[in-house]
C-alpha cells in the first residue's frame, strides 16, 4: 500500500465508523450497541475509534453534527448569492428538505436516540440547533420586507411550522416510492410559501 493509499484509508476511518454506527444503532438500538461491535464492523481497532471519538456518545452526536453542518453550509451559500429574499427563502426551504431526505436514515437514528446523549452533548445539540434556527429565521425575516410573509406572527412559530413537515418525513417518505426528493422539496415548499402568503394577505385584510 502506498503512502497516498494509507492516507486515504486513514481519512476514511471517521466516515466508516459513522456509517457502521448508524447501521448498528438502527438494527439493534443505541443502548444495545457496544464499542467493540462498532470497531469489529468497521474493521478497525478501539484505538483507532478513540483517536477520532472520545466515546460512543460522540459517534451519535457526530451523526447530527454532519447533517446540521451540511445544512448550515448550504444555507450560508444560498444566502450569499444575493438573490431576491423570497427566492432565497424558497431555495433554503427546498435544500433543507432535500438534504433531510438524503440523510433520512441517519437523522431517524439520531432523533430516536438523542435522549441518551450526555447532558453536555444534549446542551450542544440545542445550541447548534438554535444557531441554525437563527440563521433560517434571518432568511425568513428578510422575506418579510416584501410583504409576502406575515409580520404579525412570531418568527419562531413560522420556523416551527416549516420544520414540523421536515421532521415528519421519516414517518412517510420512502426513497423507493413514486416521489423524488426534489419533487417533495418543491411541493412542500410551495405549500409552505402559499400558506405564508395567504396568512400575510389575511393579516392585511385582503380577500
Amino acid at each position: 500500500m502506498t503512502v497516498a493509499q494509507t492516507a486515504d484509508r486513514t481519512a476514511a476511518i471517521p466516515t466508516e465508523l459513522m456509517r457502521v454506527s448508524v447501521e448498528l444503532f438502527a438494527k439493534q438500538g443505541y443502548a444495545q450497541t457496544s464499542v467493540q461491535q462498532i470497531v469489529d464492523a468497521a474493521g478497525v481497532t478501539k484505538g483507532a475509534l478513540y483517536h477520532y471519538f472520545k466515546s460512543k456518545d460522540d459517534l451519535l452526536f457526530d451523526i447530527y453534527d454532519r447533517i446540521l453542518s451540511l445544512q448550515q453550509r448550504r444555507l450560508d451559500e444560498i444566502a450569499a448569492r444575493g438573490l431576491d429574499p423570497q427566492q432565497t427563502l424558497r431555495l433554503v426551504c427546498e435544500d433543507v428538505i432535500v438534504t433531510s431526505i438524503e440523510w433520512l436514515h441517519e437523522g431517524t437514528v439520531f432523533f430516536r436516540s438523542q435522549h441518551m446523549l450526555s447532558p453536555e452533548r444534549q446542551r450542544e445539540v440545542k445550541r447548534r440547533r438554535r444557531e441554525y434556527n437563527d440563521a433560517f429565521e434571518a432568511v425568513l425575516d428578510a422575506a418579510r420586507a416584501g410583504g409576502r410573509v406575515p409580520s404579525d406572527i412570531p418568527a419562531a412559530l413560522l420556523v416551527a411550522n416549516f420544520f414540523s413537515d421536515v421532521h415528519y418525513l421519516a414517518q412517510w417518505y420512502s426513497p423507493n416510492g413514486p416521489l423524488s426528493k426534489e419533487q417533495v422539496a418543491r411541493e412542500l415548499t410551495d405549500l409552505y410559501l402559499a400558506g405564508l402568503a395567504g396568512t400575510a394577505g389575511t393579516a392585511k385584510g385582503t380577500p
